[in-house]
């Protein structure tokens, strides 16, 4: 799904889109609202590497079977995923059911593991690129959405040059967006000033 058209819909969703309770609360409770564990890193790093090409309430509606499936999505467990266990998923009907994804899942896991290990946590090596910082865009309107970053393009070429999959631009850019490294809520969105005056706190 096109970014722009994913920010325009989930951006405004509350006001004038009326869409799912499950888009809603994603919305307003998620979408933008700074990640600093691990774990939840992992698990936005992996549903937008399957939501590539897809839209993103598919996902939300299978997020809870990927959950299952990936054992909460623990790092550790996925990077040990056997073959078989991999062959397994691509019979789940609950995912995303692509080869390509189900498989460097397990390799993507594995990179990010070594990350945390570099880095102390894999928090630590992502909110570095904006120096431990949200960015608040200034949106007002669609044409003001960007799809990439610069800074977007700098991680993903450094994900894909460690060995990740399923990590373009586009799709590195919209994880900052959830992950909340951007806030690209509409300026008028009575969630961007939330965000605006969150107080990230690192450890």
């Amino acid at each position: 799904m096109d970014v722009k058209i994913f920010i325009y819909i989930i951006g405004f969703m509350e006001r004038c889109f009326g869409k799912s309770e499950l888009y809603a609360k994603y919305h307003d409770e998620e979408w933008g609202v700074p990640v600093l564990d691990d774990r939840m890193h992992f698990e936005m790093l992996l549903l937008e590497s399957a939501h590539a090409g897809l839209s993103w309430e598919l996902i939300l509606n299978k997020r809870e079977n990927y959950r299952q499936a990936y054992q909460n999505f623990d790092p550790l467990y996925v990077a040990n995923m056997s073959d078989d266990d991999l062959h397994h998923l691509l019979n789940d009907t609950g995912l995303v059911r692509n080869k390509l994804k189900i498989f460097h899942s397990r390799t993507n896991a594995q990179k990010f593991l070594q990350i945390q290990k570099e880095f102390g946590s894999f928090n630590n090596y992502i909110w570095k690129f904006f120096n431990f910082q949200t960015i608040h865009n200034q949106n007002k309107s669609l044409d003001d959405v960007q799809a990439t970053s610069k800074e977007s393009d700098i991680i993903s070429r450094d994900l894909i040059k460690r060995g990740m999959k399923f990590v373009g631009s586009r799709i590195v850019y919209a994880y900052l967006q959830t992950a909340g490294m951007v806030n690209d809520h509409f300026i008028d969105c009575p969630v961007y000033n939330k965000l605006k005056n969150y107080n990230l706190r690192f450890s």
